[in-house]
């Protein structure tokens, strides 16, 4: 079950943020073999000042339509997986809404050990009482690929950086 999040400035319409949010959609399912209907997504705008990039930074130049998606993902995929995922946002992001490739950036987080939600889940049927108590561990990050779909974009080979 992967969790989105896509921020981006104020401003755009509507019709903007759903193929924005649907082309996202579109392409984990196509790559990440994620069912259609597990969308869990949420979308923050913000305030110029509320939104800081570096607009040079690894593949540049970046404009005032920079978007930056996070994936929490829950199970690993290899860096085929994940490079096939960039190469198809390119395409998607670029079709619809009309985004450079240079103004998108992704980080796809993997937490090491469940994480307490996926837990509860697993034990819906067992009640409260009879949990266990103590000190709920956070989940740790054990991948965060960092890439602007530019190189993804001129099929350059993508650094990936584990252990952020």
């Amino acid at each position: 079950m992967p969790f989105v999040r896509i921020s981006l400035r104020k401003g755009k319409s509507p019709d903007y943020l759903a193929a924005l949010a649907d082309n996202i959609q579109r392409a984990l399912v196509e790559t990440f073999d994620v069912p259609e209907n597990d969308r869990f997504q949420a979308i923050h705008q913000h305030d110029e000042r509320e939104l800081i990039f570096d607009r040079s930074y690894l593949a540049g130049p970046r404009s005032d339509d920079f978007v930056y998606i996070s994936i929490t993902i829950g199970r690993p995929r290899t860096g085929e997986v994940k490079k096939a995922l960039y190469r198809r946002l390119a395409e998607l992001l670029a079709q619809s809404p009309g985004l450079r490739p240079e103004d998108v950036m992704i980080v796809i987080t993997h937490p090491r050990q469940r994480s307490a939600a996926r837990r509860l889940s697993q034990s819906r049927f067992q009640s409260l009482s009879q949990r266990p108590q103590g000190r709920v561990r956070q989940p740790r990050q054990s991948l965060c690929a960092l890439l602007s779909l530019a190189e993804a974009a001129r099929g350059k080979r993508l650094p990936l950086r584990s252990g952020l």
